[in-house]
C-alpha cells in the first residue's frame, strides 16, 4: 500500500492564495479596463485559464469567444460579429458541464445586454463611448465630486478650516457627511492596492472637529443678480441649492413644512448617530452666506406651487421622502403599530418615545429599521427585535449599524415575513404574526425569499414599528401638474421637471429615498442648471489650493478606524456614539493617501470631475 502524505495534492494552491488576496484588492481598487468590454475581456481570458479542458465547449469555445471579443474591444469587428458572439455564447453556456464554462459565458450574455450602447458604439462608430476613462476613484464615486485629495492633505498638514471650506466647495454639509455619510468615495480607493481604503470620513470628521463649519467662513457671495429662486424642502437637497444659487447672487427664499430645517438630518437620524447641535453648525454656516430668506412651518399645495412659479425665476422642488409605509396586515392600524419614520420624526422635535419594559418589533432591513431599533434600546425598552424577511447578509442597512444595534442588545429574526398582528382584549397589539420564509432565486441581484413550509411564527410585542420604506408626498405637487412615476417626480438628467418651464426638482423625491450625500449632490446639480437657465454661467472659487504632494508612502499599514463607546453604556443614553481619531491616527491616515489627483489619472485630461 502505497504511502500518504499529508500535503495537498495541489500543492501550489497554498502559495497560489497570497497573490490571489493581491489580485482580487487590484480588482477592487481599480477595474481590470476603462472600458466595460475591455473589463469583459479581462475576465473572459481569466476563465479561459481556469477552465480543465474536459468539455469541448468551455476548453475550445471560451478562446473562440475571447477572439471575438478582441476584436470588438479593438473596433475591427462589424455588426454580424455580436450576433456570433451571442451565438456561440449561448452554446458554451447551454453545453458546458461545469460552472467555469457556462457562467463565463452567461457573463458575456449579460454584458452584451447591459453594455449594448458600447457594443454598438465599438462596431458602428469605432470608438468607445463618452465618459469612458479613468478617473481619481474617490471623487468621481462621490455623488457631490468633493475634492477628496485636497481637503486629506490640509487636513494632514493641520489646516482645518481650510479642509472644511475644500469640502463646502463642492458640499455644504462637511458635518452632516463627516458623521453619517455612506462613504461611497472609499469604495475604490487606490490604497486598497496596497492595504486597505483609507478612513476618508473619519478624516474629514476630525477636521470639522477642529474647525466646526459655523466657525469657518464661507465664499464671498457675488454681486445680486436680482434673480429670485424657490427652493421647496429645507433639507440637505434644498439648503445646497440655496446655499449655490445664494453664492452666485441670486435670491433664494427656503419653504419649509416643519419646524426647523434639516428634513432628514433632522427628522430621520437620531441623535446619538448624529448630534443635532452639529447639524445646527452646518446650517448657520449655510445660512452664512447671505441673500437665503427661510420660511418653516409653511406647507406648499398645488395652489402654492401656482403662485411660486408665477411670482419666482425659477422653483426647485426637493421634498424629500418624508412618508412612512406600512403593509397590509390583518390589524395594521392596532394600537402600538406605528410607522418607524414619523417616530423619528417626533424625535426630530425633542418628542422621544418611552418604551420603558415593553417589547418592541421593528419590521424591516434598512439604515431606518437599525436607528428605531436602537433608538427603541435607549428608550427603555426591555426586549427589541427586527424582523426581516429576507437574510441578515441581504439587509440593506450598512453593516456596521447591523453590528452596533446587536451589540446592544437588538435581535435579529431573519427569514420571517410578517403576516398580521395579534391584538389583546383592549385592541393594543401583544404580537407579531410571522411566516418563515427560505431563500430562493436570485432576483435584481439579491436572492429572493419564499415562503417555507413552516408553521406560522410569533415574536411577542407591545410595539410595533412599521421601517419597510419611505414615500413622496406627491399628491399637491401632481395636482399642480408635475408627473411622477412610482411616486417620484419625473425630471430629465438636468434635473428639470418634465413639461414644465422653469421647475427643477431633485433629491429623494425623483431619485426615491437614497443618501444625504446624493441629495447634496442633486443639490449642486440643480443649483448650476437653474443659473444657466437664468442666463448666467457663474463660477465658484473656493481661493484654496491643496498642498504640494510628498512622495507616496507606499508601506502597508493598517486602516485606522473609530471606536464606539462600549454598547453596554452607550446604549443607555442619546449621546454620541463614535468617537474620534487622535491627532497621531490622523496624520498617518492622511500619510497614506496616495494622492491620486497628481500621481496618476488626476493630471490627465478627462482624469477629473468637477464644477467651478
Amino acid at each position: 500500500m502505497a504511502r500518504l502524505s499529508v500535503a495537498p495534492k495541489a500543492r501550489a494552491d497554498e502559495r497560489i492564495a497570497d497573490y490571489l488576496d493581491k489580485h482580487a484588492r487590484r480588482v477592487a481598487a481599480t477595474p481590470p479596463g476603462t472600458c466595460p468590454l475591455a473589463v469583459q475581456l479581462s475576465l473572459l481570458r481569466a476563465s479561459g485559464s481556469q477552465t480543465c479542458g474536459k468539455c469541448v465547449p468551455c476548453r475550445d469555445g471560451i478562446p473562440q469567444l475571447t477572439a471575438l471579443l478582441e476584436r470588438v474591444v479593438a473596433c475591427e469587428a462589424d455588426e454580424s460579429a455580436l450576433s456570433t458572439l451571442k451565438t456561440l455564447a449561448e452554446m458554451i453556456r447551454d453545453a458546458s458541464d461545469c460552472a467555469i464554462g457556462y457562467e463565463a459565458a452567461s457573463s458575456v450574455l449579460a454584458g452584451l445586454e447591459e453594455f449594448d450602447g458600447e457594443y454598438r458604439s465599438h462596431v458602428v462608430d469605432r470608438l468607445c463611448q463618452q465618459g469612458v476613462g479613468q478617473t481619481v476613484p474617490c471623487e468621481t464615486l462621490c455623488p457631490a465630486h468633493v475634492d477628496v485629495p485636497a481637503y486629506i492633505a490640509l487636513t494632514g498638514a493641520g489646516d482645518y478650516a481650510q479642509a472644511v471650506n475644500m469640502i463646502r466647495k463642492d458640499n455644504p454639509f462637511p458635518t452632516a457627511c463627516a458623521y453619517v455619510c455612506e462613504h461611497p468615495c472609499e469604495d475604490r480607493c487606490r490604497r486598497t492596492l496596497l492595504d486597505a481604503p483609507i478612513n476618508i470620513r473619519g478624516i474629514k470628521k476630525y477636521a470639522v472637529e477642529q474647525a466646526p463649519a459655523d466657525t469657518v467662513d464661507v465664499p464671498k457671495r457675488n454681486a445680486d443678480t436680482g434673480r429670485t429662486v424657490a427652493v421647496v424642502g429645507g433639507g440637505p437637497s434644498g439648503l445646497t441649492c440655496a446655499y449655490y444659487l445664494s453664492l452666485m447672487g441670486h435670491r433664494v427664499v427656503v419653504f419649509e413644512a416643519r419646524r426647523q430645517l434639516g428634513g432628514m438630518l433632522r427628522y430621520g437620524i437620531p441623535a446619538y448617530r448624529f448630534p443635532r447641535e452639529r447639524l445646527d453648525e452646518d446650517v448657520r454656516g449655510i445660512l452664512a452666506v447671505g441673500g437665503i430668506e427661510v420660511r418653516c412651518g409653511e406647507e406648499i399645495g398645488a395652489n402654492e406651487m401656482r403662485d411660486l412659479v408665477e411670482a419666482y425665476d425659477a422653483v426647485y422642488v426637493a421634498v424629500g421622502a418624508q412618508t412612512g409605509k406600512t403593509l397590509r396586515v390583518d390589524n395594521a392600524r392596532a394600537e402600538g403599530v406605528a410607522s418607524a419614520v414619523e417616530l423619528l420624526g417626533e424625535i426630530g422635535d425633542g418628542a422621544y418615545p418611552d418604551f420603558t419594559g415593553k417589547r418592541v418589533a421593528v419590521v424591516g432591513g434598512g439604515n431606518v429599521a437599525m436607528d428605531c431599533a436602537r433608538t427603541a434600546v435607549r428608550a427603555g425598552a426591555e426586549e427589541v427585535s427586527v424582523v426581516y424577511r429576507r437574510r441578515k447578509d441581504d439587509m440593506t442597512a450598512l453593516p456596521a449599524e447591523i453590528e452596533s444595534a446587536i451589540a446592544e442588545g437588538v435581535e435579529m429574526v431573519v427569514l420571517e415575513s410578517p403576516v398580521g398582528i395579534e391584538v389583546d382584549g383592549s385592541g393594543c397589539c401583544s404580537a407579531l404574526v410571522t411566516q418563515p420564509q427560505m431563500i430562493g432565486p436570485v432576483k435584481d441581484g439579491r436572492p429572493a425569499p419564499v415562503a417555507a413550509d413552516k408553521p406560522h411564527g410569533r415574536v411577542e410585542a407591545d410595539a410595533v414599528l412599521m421601517a419597510v420604506g419611505q414615500g413622496v408626498a406627491a399628491e399637491p405637487f401632481e395636482e399642480f401638474g408635475m408627473k411622477t412615476t412610482w411616486g417620484c417626480f419625473d425630471a430629465d438628467e438636468f434635473l428639470q421637471a418634465e413639461g414644465l418651464e422653469g421647475v427643477f426638482v431633485g433629491g429623494d423625491c425623483q431619485t426615491g429615498p437614497s443618501s444625504a450625500i446624493r441629495a447634496i449632490g442633486a443639490g449642486k446639480v440643480a443649483a448650476r442648471n437653474i443659473d444657466e437657465y437664468l442666463g448666467f454661467h457663474h463660477t465658484l472659487d473656493c481661493g484654496i489650493e491643496a498642498p504640494v504632494p510628498q512622495s507616496n508612502d507606499r508601506t502597508p499599514r493598517g486602516r485606522v478606524e473609530i471606536a464606539e463607546r462600549p454598547a453596554r453604556v452607550r446604549r443607555l443614553d442619546f449621546l454620541e456614539v463614535e468617537g474620534s481619531m487622535s491627532l497621531e491616527e490622523v496624520e498617518q491616515e492622511c500619510g497614506r493617501c496616495l494622492r491620486c489627483d497628481h500621481f496618476g489619472c488626476g493630471t490627465v485630461e478627462g482624469g477629473r470631475q468637477r464644477y467651478e
